[in-house]
């Protein structure tokens, strides 16, 4: 596969490998995702799919390699700059805060726009309310996106469960992020709950053009949504493509199911 260039690319790692004492985590592990691509990583439990998120959201700091977020090296800087420079992640657990409305828990994600200071905010100034009045107009509009208006009022402890990871969607969006982190968005979901978010996601990249790193378990919901597929094992990598690509490999088929290569390719299929 050719590699695109720089220009083309919203963030790149190189050679990241991230060990635990003698555990290893990742090992030499390079790929890119484009602008406005969906990008999916996928393996077994265990392969390193969170870690590497970790390494991108500044939680963990490899060893060694390199972390490229449009043009600015990520290694080394804290969670809340890299947050700030644009990366947002939706959590496989959700982290909302229960007794807080929708709608206070997605103005939380529009924090990092504020830019009045804590007197400026006690008076409530011209500025301050300036500056709530857009926030809140960006998430209106994250609420009518999706479909949380029933809801808006209501502490998110109320909420059904697929409402809520709704709203932990819309909290990431809400930073208005060049790469979206989603960590298995659907876990828990049923089958209505999980076609509506993967339609959510699909419009994220249609209208609002961020780009994407999905890991998730649902391999039906990854081979339909994701532009290309990397696949990890034992912290490395062992297959990337597009999902006719990564289906059809026989490493990918063993590092699933053993051996029994015909009944794997039925489970990735």
């Amino acid at each position: 596969m050719v590699e695109l260039s720089h220009e083309s690319t919203v963030i790149s790692l190189d050679g990241i490998s991230l060990s635990f004492g003698g555990t290893r985590a990742v090992h030499d592990v390079s790929f890119y995702v484009n602008i406005g691509e969906l990008f999916a990583v996928i393996g077994p439990n265990g392969a390193g799919k969170t870690s590497i998120f970790n390494c991108i959201s500044g939680v963990y700091r490899p060893q060694k390699g390199s972390i490229t977020f449009l043009g600015e090296e990520l290694i080394g800087q804290s969670p809340e700059y890299i947050a700030r420079i644009g990366v947002a992640r939706m959590f496989q657990n959700i982290e909302l805060f229960d007794n807080l409305t929708v709608v206070d828990n997605l103005m939380l994600g529009r924090t990092q726009h504020l830019a009045y200071s804590v007197l400026s905010a006690l008076v409530y100034s011209p500025k301050t309310r300036r500056q709530e009045t857009a926030n809140r107009e960006v998430v209106e509009g994250l609420i009518d996106f999706l479909d949380l208006e029933a809801y808006r009022a209501f502490p998110v402890g109320m909420l059904p469960y697929g409402a809520k990871k709704r709203v932990e969607f819309g909290r990431a969006l809400a930073m208005d992020p060049k790469l979206l982190l989603l960590d298995e968005p659907v876990a828990g979901m049923n089958v209505e709950e999980t076609e509506d978010m993967a339609r959510f996601i699909l419009d994220v990249r249609a209208e609002m053009g961020i780009s994407m790193i999905l890991v998730e378990h649902d391999m039906g919901l990854v081979m339909d949504l994701a532009d290309r597929i990397l696949v990890l094992d034992f912290g490395e990598r062992i297959a990337l493509g597009t999902p006719a690509e990564v289906q059809g490999d026989p490493k990918v088929i063993r590092a699933y199911l053993g051996e029994d290569l015909s009944e794997t390719t039925k489970e990735l299929t």
